[in-house]
């Protein structure tokens, strides 16, 4: 009984958290005549309830696509059409075509916060995300209640999705947990829930198709497992359709013209937003410093490239997925594949960092010392936004509170050896070569603390002193470089890790 006590103790300080953030400032507020997205979420439920389904993503007259069109998948529609009538009971003016454009009031960011776009927020993160977390984290096994409940209190207070979600104003935790239900599900051998679960995370929000190889490497990997001539034939043939029959009831009333799935396909994948938006810490905002690819380089080129990149990264660790598909295996290809997208593939904003929050949350209790510092280092990397939203104090505290919340949990600065690295075959392997080489725990906790040392004095410099007139852009340009140097280190961390695995367990059975 007092493990549940303690359980609700944890899920009520993570509520109270989220709603403090939700105090603040958010995206937009009052910055006409766009707003921010705030504003983007609300619209999106004035045209779906005011225009007919064949309306909501093209331009017409009652739908302007530049100014905040649905770019989103149809569940997500949905969703803001499910909202928009609960809007309806309370208020008509807060969805009232065009005249409601801009509307704030603090009636209607209580409703935004409590009921809106983001899945109805609190009761969103209650029914999907939460429930996720907790199911994920008493599964784990190998490690006491306790832990797992300190678990569950470190993922929840991840500051980089509250900031995002509670203050910047998005609901990216609605798709993270359908995706980690799909985690659950493919982890545990209830494949068809999970591919459903998953289907549903894309559905809800493109982005996730960040996480689609790994669980398509997954699943396909346990069919070859089985044998494709028997068991795994019926597997994949009922993955198949579990997949195409959701796609189809989620996108039915888009099929009934080609011109109509074709537009909202385009308005999904935004070719014409360019490689990347904003600063953004990834490898081609960071090169454009130095070389302006986007002016360079013919628009076509640049998705071929970065195309390339992106599926050269993450090759390996997939391959090796298939060949050896484990519960482990799939989590950390979850991150590399998701960190290859991120730092390679073409038009990415500075909010996708979240896609590789999510999984590397799920590896928190194998490696507490990297996943703690990752996700320290993929908030501040959305430093330039968060400010722009004036969540200057929010960041701080939910960072801060994070960092002691995994600190007094996982005594992370005790757990920096090869083998609680999960460095330790890597190592051993390369002493074969180099015999002294046996120094690579105190080089990764140097790293770490230059790292956290930069993160603090950009963000001091970047509060308190004004940037040079002729480099107005000065210290966010500094703060994507730096955030994407680190997510380059963990790139090649995280690839060691899986690389490396099978070799691990060989060495650990010859131990034995």
């Amino acid at each position: 009984m007092e493990k549940w006590h303690l359980m609700t103790t944890v899920v009520l300080i993570g509520l109270t958290v989220r709603w403090t953030v939700s105090l603040n400032s958010y995206s937009g507020a009052g910055k006409p005549p766009m707003f921010g997205d705030y504003e983007a979420q609300r619209h999106w439920q004035e045209i779906t309830f005011n225009l007919p389904i064949k309306q909501w993503y093209f331009n017409t007259s009652d739908n302007n696509l530049l100014y905040w069109g649905l770019d989103y998948p149809p569940l997500t529609a949905y969703h803001s059409l499910l909202c928009a009538y609960v809007a309806k009971f309370i208020n008509p003016d807060w969805i009232a075509l065009h005249t409601s454009r801009g509307y704030e009031s603090q009636a209607h960011k209580l409703f935004m916060r409590t009921t809106g776009k983001r899945t109805i927020v609190l009761v969103a993160d209650l029914l999907i995300y939460i429930p996720a977390v907790v199911v994920y984290c008493y599964c784990l096994k190998d490690m006491s209640t306790k832990k797992k409940i300190a678990n569950v209190l470190c993922i929840l207070l991840y500051p980089g999705l509250i900031l995002i979600d509670y203050g910047h104003f998005q609901y990216n935790s609605v798709s993270l947990g359908f995706a980690l239900w799909g985690v659950l599900g493919v982890s545990y051998d209830w494949d068809l829930l999970g591919s459903l679960a998953f289907c549903l995370a894309i559905n809800y929000k493109q982005m996730e198709l960040y996480h689609s190889l790994p669980f398509f490497c997954f699943l396909l990997g346990k069919c070859f497992k089985k044998g494709l001539t028997g068991k795994g034939l019926v597997l994949l043939i009922k993955l198949a359709c579990t997949v195409v029959a959701s796609f189809i009831f989620c996108w039915l009333p888009f099929f009934t013209e080609s011109e109509q799935t074709l537009q909202v396909l385009r308005r999904l994948f935004p070719v014409d937003r360019g490689l990347f938006e904003d600063k953004v810490a990834n490898i081609w905002c960071s090169l454009s410093v130095f070389l302006k690819i986007k002016d360079i380089l013919p628009r076509h080129i640049q998705i071929i490239i970065s195309f390339c990149f992106t599926f050269l990264s993450l090759l390996p660790t997939c391959i090796k997925l298939i060949l050896q598909p484990s519960p482990k295996a799939f989590r950390f290809t979850l991150v590399t594949c998701a960190l290859s997208f991120f730092l390679f593939s073409f038009h990415v904003h500075e909010k996708s960092i979240l896609l590789v929050s999510f999984p590397v949350c799920l590896v928190l209790s194998e490696i507490p010392f990297m996943s703690t510092w990752f996700l320290l280092v993929s908030t501040f990397s959305m430093l330039p936004l968060l400010l722009k939203d004036e969540l200057l104090m929010p960041s701080v505290v939910t960072m801060m509170a994070f960092f002691i919340a995994c600190a007094t949990s996982f005594s992370i600065f005790e757990k920096t050896s090869e083998e609680e690295l999960q460095l330790k075959s890597f190592s051993i392997s390369v002493r074969r070569y180099l015999p002294y080489f046996t120094f690579l725990p105190r080089i990764i906790q140097h790293l770490f603390l230059i790292s956290i040392i930069i993160m603090v004095l950009l963000t001091l410099m970047t509060v308190t002193l004004d940037p040079p007139q002729k480099l107005p852009d000065l210290f966010s340009v500094l703060v994507c470089f730096v955030s994407c140097l680190n997510f380059l280190f963990f790139l090649i961390y995280f690839n060691i890790i899986i690389m490396w695995d099978s070799k691990n367990r060989r060495n650990q059975k010859k131990i034995n």
